[in-house]
């Protein structure tokens, strides 16, 4: 089962703040331990949502919202994507990432939908589509 380990952004990664050489090495360390453990499937960080965007459709179209946003703690600073046995590892592995030097981490765990989860509506056809997509994307890394 793949899971993706969100890292919620702050006050610090929302202003742009780096964080110390420290915090990096230790992340490195987190990294490098879900790659050798075999779960690592990816993961990045995100810059600041002053740098982004928000695009809201509708039925009138697209509406393109120019960051930054408000509320740091509801925003996505990063993410690992893992694959382990049971939503339990996928918390375990949540749970040895590395502590900040000040202040808090929140880490949120959600199960990455498979095509068993989308029922009849997904069809043979359609799955035949999206693992040709997903193998592309593989060829291209």
């Amino acid at each position: 089962m793949r899971f993706m380990i969100i890292i919620k952004a702050d006050e610090d990664s929302e202003a742009g703040k780096m964080p110390p050489m420290e915090a990096l090495t230790a992340m490195a360390k987190f990294n490098q331990e879900m790659l050798d453990a075999g779960v690592l499937v990816g993961g990045e960080g995100l810059q600041e949502s002053s740098k982004g965007a928000r695009v809201t459709l509708s039925a009138a179209g697209a509406t393109v919202t120019d960051g930054p946003f408000t509320e740091a703690k509801e925003l996505v600073g990063g993410f690992w994507i893992v694959d382990v046995p049971s939503r339990a590892e996928a918390i375990e592995w949540a749970k040895r990432c590395p502590t900040p030097p000040t202040g808090d981490t929140v880490l949120e765990v959600r199960k990455i939908l498979e095509a068993e989860d989308f029922g009849e509506n997904f069809t043979p056809e359609l799955q035949e589509n999206e693992q040709r997509m997903r193998d592309e994307i593989a060829e291209r890394s």
